[in-house]
Formats: structure tokens, C-alpha cells, sequence
């Protein structure tokens, strides 16, 4: 669910950090769906909102999923869109008096984020991007997973997981019998994900809980504080 927040509650709110959700629209196996990656930005997000007071936007649905072109579905805009469209975000919060951005990244493949808030802060307007792959791995350690997050790339344990915790009415019950490893990757951004899985998934479903997923949600949340400091 995306924010549902009117101007009064805003207002009241008062918060000069937004946070701005940032998935994709692209395949995630036969068992979860395209906008995964946009229903777990918006769930971190949410999450990180209403444990900070934190002023809520709505979500980029669509981003840089290039990889996953040979497969039904995925729609992909161009990294230099992307990055336009960051920093148009920006400047209309800038005119609200919300001076400082935090984007959550649910997509592996939105590279372009680390050099857009690179180049926001060196401009002196505060950008955080969050989380991190370190941040994701510390969290799964947290959550229990067994996977790490190289061996479970996409529409694996942890991914599953948090749909099951959020939204299990979305994942299709095949998810038990999805498993596929492929650790070497070295021709990823040349070849796309269909050179390596046929079936998109590269990662152990399998595995995935509800418990698991709430407890990634939870880890996100209390790996955050740190960033307060940072915007």
C-alpha cells in the first residue's frame, strides 16, 4: 500500500526528511510478483516512516531492470531518467521546506542511485540511500536466513520472505519448489539474468517464512538510526 497521508497529517507531522520508496517492474519467477521489488521498498519504507516520524512518499515503480529484458513483463526507463527524475523529487521537496531525502532501493540493478546521491551531497543537499548490500547481509544475520546475499540474488529467501510477512496472498504456492543457484555471475550485466536462470530465479525460496520476513523488516528498521545523523 502506498501512503494514503493527507496535507493536514503532514503538516502536523513536520518532519524535514522524506523517504522515497524506489522498486522496479520486472519478473521474479513464477511465484512472486513484478512489482516485488516496489512492495518491499514500500514496505521498508513504511516501516522506517512510522518508526522515525518520517514524511512518507509515494513510490518509484519503475526503474533500471535491463537484465531482465528477454523475459514477459519487465519494463525498464533509462539511468539517466532515473536520475532526473531523483532530483526533480528533490527540488520540489526543497520548495516544501523538506531539505533532506532518504531512498530505500528494493532493485539490485538501480546502480545509478549511489552516484545520484553522490552528487546531491557534494552539492550540499543531504541524500541517503538505503539499504545497503552490507546492510541487507547484516539483516539477514539478524532475521535468521540461511542464505547470504551473492547465493540469493533474486526472488530467493529473503525476497519471498517478506511477502509472505506483508502480503502472502501474492505468492503463488510454487515458491516450495523454485530453488536455483548460479554463483558465478561474471557476465551478468553483458548476458542478463536469463543467460543464468531460466526461470528468473537464482536463489532458495524454498526457505522463505513469514517470521523471517518480519524479522528482516524489524532488522531494516533498527539499522537505520545511524541515518539520522547522516540527513
Amino acid at each position: 500500500m502506498i501512503t494514503t497521508a493527507s496535507s493536514h497529517d503532514v503538516r502536523d507531522q513536520g518532519s524535514d526528511i522524506a523517504v522515497l520508496p524506489i522498486g522496479s517492474f520486472e519478473q521474479h519467477g513464477d511465484h512472486l510478483p513484478l512489482a516485488t521489488d516496489t512492495l518491499i521498498a514500500c514496505s521498508i519504507a513504511r516501516r522506517i516512516a512510522n518508526v522515525y516520524s518520517l514524511f512518507l512518499l509515494p513510490p518509484i515503480t519503475i526503474s533500471c531492470s535491463h537484465e531482465h529484458a528477454d523475459f514477459a513483463g519487465p519494463v525498464s526507463i533509462s539511468a539517466t531518467t532515473v536520475h532526473r527524475v531523483i532530483g526533480d523529487i528533490q527540488e520540489s521537496l526543497n520548495r516544501s521546506s523538506v531539505a533532506k531525502l532518504v531512498l530505500i532501493n528494493a532493485h539490485g540493478g538501480n546502480y545509478v542511485l549511489s552516484n545520484v546521491v553522490q552528487e546531491s551531497n557534494a552539492h550540499g543537499q543531504r541524500m541517503v540511500l538505503y539499504p545497503s548490500s552490507t546492510e541487507w547481509e547484516q539483516a539477514r544475520r539478524t532475521a535468521g536466513l540461511t542464505t547470504n546475499v551473492h547465493e540469493d540474488m533474486h526472488a530467493g529467501e529473503a525476497e519471498t520472505s517478506i511477502l509472505l510477512a506483508e502480503q502472502p496472498d501474492l505468492v503463488a504456492p510454487s515458491y516450495g519448489e523454485a530453488d536455483w543457484t548460479a554463483d558465478d555471475r561474471r557476465h551478468l550485466l553483458s548476458e542478463g539474468v536469463m543467460a543464468y536462470s531460466k526461470s528468473g530465479v537464482i536463489g532458495r525460496p524454498s526457505l522463505a517464512t513469514a517470521d523471517k520476513g518480519k524479522r528482516l523488516l524489524d532488522a531494516f528498521a533498527a539499522q537505520f538510526k545511524p541515518y539520522l545523523g547522516l540527513v
